[in-house]
């Protein structure tokens, strides 16, 4: 029985259209909705087994729990064949893929962190992004760009040259990220990866999806609906404050008055992705830790760290932060691969 690979856009790709020249004329491409529907239907009715495959890079995690959610739809029949993978990166990976493309840029430019405008939330995750980018690195100035947002692409080079850089370098974080032309001092630092290292990347994922299922059984789908749970849910700690809508990964307890500090791990990382509890109360007796992820994934072939050709980025880890009087340490636990990630960032 022949597979068929779906990849599934969203706003990172320009609803997959952004793909065609990244990935090769055997694997679907869709925008998702209806689009995915037909397209595993039509595989499936030729006896091919399915695998999808999300083509977030880490900010849309929508994408995911939209496309478990579209899988269900199918019936007994079409699910049988059909598996749901994992991301094709993380918020981690993408950092290191940029890593590589920001050491290759001259010390005086200045980084350009660019993608499609998202959701508000999105968003911010960008400029996070960018902010682990510029850590550690050469350069000074480090800024962000949102296509279809502000800043646009030319505030975003204005920002760079108002602080001292003579130009900009545009990385692209996104698939839909083209060159910049037509706008002054900007030069194009991309692609973030060669269409040879997507698709080991890309095929490192339908590998695991079909080792999980033939190890557990699991199709994927379940476990991607909660994908985009604890995502966008901003909230507030006032003195009068009493509500907790939010929610916080597989936590663990590091005291009486402790509910929980999540820690997440992309799908192939193997640890270094702990929260550290800073065990203040917002006025109603409860501690909530400020985890500060920084999930470093060693798979051979996940992709991690690895740019246009496939070079290895290795970059350290932000330094914990120290312990008040009294605070309690926190255990390290193992990592989960099989987690999908919740793609919570600290805020």
């Amino acid at each position: 029985m022949t597979d068929r690979v779906i990849a599934v856009g969203g706003h990172e790709s320009d609803g997959a259209a952004a793909l065609a020249g990244v990935l090769g004329p055997e694997v679907t491409r869709v925008g998702g909705g209806r689009e995915l529907v037909r397209e595993v239907r039509s595989a499936r009715a030729a006896g091919e087994r399915v695998c999808v495959v999300p083509m977030t890079l880490g900010r849309d995690p929508s994408l995911v729990a939209d496309a478990a959610r579209t899988l269900l739809a199918l019936d007994a029949g079409e699910r049988a064949g059909t598996l749901l993978a994992e991301p094709f990166g993380t918020t981690a990976h993408l950092v290191g893929w940029l890593r590589t493309l920001a050491n290759r840029v001259p010390d005086d430019r200045a980084l350009l962190v660019t993608a499609p405008s998202g959701d508000p939330f999105s968003d911010a995750d960008l400029f996070r992004t960018a902010r682990l980018v510029g850590q550690y690195g050469r350069h000074r100035v480090v800024e962000v760009a949102l296509l279809g947002g502000a800043p646009d692409l030319a505030e975003g080079v204005w920002r760079c040259r108002a602080l001292g850089a003579p130009g900009a370098v545009v990385l692209p974080a996104a698939w839909a990220v083209p060159e910049p032309a037509g706008v002054a001092h900007a030069e194009y630092g991309g692609p973030l990866l060669s269409a040879s290292a997507a698709a080991g990347v890309l095929a490192s994922r339908v590998r695991q999806a079909r080792e999980r299922y033939e190890r557990s059984g699991d199709d994927g789908v379940d476990r991607a609906l909660a994908a985009d749970h604890d995502h966008g849910h901003a909230h507030s700690h006032g003195p009068d404050d009493h509500g907790h809508g939010h929610s916080h990964g597989h936590g663990h307890s590091h005291g009486p008055d402790d509910h929980g500090h999540g820690h997440n791990h992309g799908p192939d990382d193997h640890g270094h992705g702990h929260s550290h509890g800073h065990g203040h109360s917002h006025g109603h007796g409860h501690g909530h830790g400020h985890g500060h992820g920084h999930s470093h994934s060693h798979g051979a072939d996940d992709g991690h760290g690895h740019g246009p050709d496939g070079g290895g980025d290795h970059h350290r880890a932000l330094s914990p932060a120290p312990r008040t009087a009294g605070e309690s340490p926190v255990e390290h636990q193992g990592s989960a691969p099989d987690l999908v990630p919740s793609h919570r960032s600290p805020r």
